[in-house]
């Protein structure tokens, strides 16, 4: 049974407004990815995909949450405040779950109040060291929007906010809530560009998945949310989207590197479809995880020639919103949502020099969905794996 999409709040280096992420996915070109030289430890440049509008203030009585983190995850949640009062008044706070996937949390505020220590000999008097917890932000929009149901936040790096709609989908089918708020929400923050760094696995140059040139990822900074549940949303002559079916896996291979041939990958692409009831053919376009370093595309297009051959048109669309970590299943679900609802044409992959280990259809040329389902795969340190199926519901 699927599980449907009752509205989604959007913010990425894409922008908070639906033209500016509408022409960006369209374009391939984002002024927003830009070259930083002050991040990194050593001096080094690396792109970084950053949100450049303002971020909502938090009111006084939750100035204990006031990171960066949870400003940027309610400034994609204003964007469905209506829905989320709407379902509030349809069910009850306390029949609405809210599960979210981070990393990073409240750390670059962690690292602000750190060195105000070191300079000043004590933390600001407005720092908690809660801010930095990963439950920190389910804790702040439960109080925000008083919402009663569980609440709780999921961290298994790069796929974190991909298996929050597994969670959820498990929530709603044992009726133990009737909606669930799910989403996923990470910010830049110098602990994580250096570790990356540390791992020689950040570009100095905008990354380029799939290419022969490929030498790293971008890290980026993004908030994605949607509410589900399992009645049919009233219609809005937009078509329904819905999560058809997750799937899961784990390598179990090597602390940070995946399995060279893919091998969980694999099954989780497969689980997905497996539960999504939908064959290979039934899929019009796969977002890869397509973090542009050396192994992963090597592997992930190993485990989709495998699973689909080269028949399904894969782009990669870190390129144009970093890799938002913790928010990264997130940001591409949103992406795949907006896709489906407003028939955009697919994410270009701008890769002239593709690499010869990549044997995958990439969308090199404008072309609308001919299928209307989305694969979306994440995969994270740990061999920890997440695939998402999104579609069009017409019944």
């Amino acid at each position: 049974m699927p599980i449907y999409i009752h509205d989604c709040g959007f913010h990425s280096a894409l922008g908070s407004q639906i033209t500016d992420i509408h022409h960006r996915l369209e374009s391939g070109y984002n002024p927003n990815m830009v070259e930083d030289l002050q991040i990194l430890n050593d001096g080094k440049a690396t792109v970084v995909g950053r949100v450049s509008e303002s971020l909502p203030s938090l009111p006084e009585y939750l100035q204990k949450f006031n990171t960066r983190n949870n400003r940027l995850a309610l400034s994609s949640l204003k964007q469905i405040e209506p829905t989320i009062e709407l379902m509030k008044n349809q069910y009850g706070t306390d029949r609405i779950a809210i599960v979210v996937g981070t990393s990073t949390s409240g750390i670059a505020d962690g690292e602000t109040a750190f060195k105000h220590k070191l300079d000043n000999g004590q933390f600001p008097d407005d720092f908690s060291y809660s801010q930095q917890e990963l439950g920190n932000i389910t804790d702040f929009l439960s109080q925000y929007y008083d919402i009663n149901g569980p609440h709780y936040a999921i961290s298994t790096a790069c796929s974190s906010s991909g298996r929050v709609f597994l969670t959820a989908q498990r929530l709603l089918n044992s009726g133990m809530v009737d909606a669930v708020l799910v989403g996923g929400a990470d910010t830049l923050c110098k602990l994580t560009l250096n570790g990356f760094h540390g791992l020689e696995a950040l570009s100095s140059t905008l990354c380029q998945p799939f290419s022969s040139k490929r030498n790293g990822i971008n890290i980026g900074e993004a908030a994605a949310f949607m509410l589900l549940s399992k009645e049919k949303p009233a219609s809005d002559n937009q078509p329904t989207i819905a999560l058809l079916g997750a799937g899961d896996s784990s390598d179990a291979h090597h602390i940070s590197a995946p399995h060279p041939e893919g091998n969980g990958a694999e099954q989780a692409m497969k689980k997905a479809l497996h539960a999504a009831q939908l064959s290979p053919q039934d899929i019009g376009y796969i977002n890869a995880h397509g973090t542009a370093t050396p192994l992963n595309d090597s592997m992930e297009s190993k485990a989709i020639h495998r699973v689909f051959g080269a028949n399904v048109p894969v782009s990669s669309t870190k390129p144009i919103t970093g890799h938002t970590l913790g928010a990264a299943s997130a940001v591409e679900a949103a992406i795949a949502w907006h896709i489906l609802k407003h028939n955009l044409p697919l994410p270009l992959q701008k890769c002239q020099d593709k690499a010869d280990d990549i044997d995958i259809d990439l969308i090199d040329c404008p072309q609308q969905i001919k299928k209307t389902n989305i694969l979306s795969n994440s995969f994270a340190f740990g061999g920890n794996n997440i695939s998402l199926i999104f579609g069009v519901v017409n019944d």
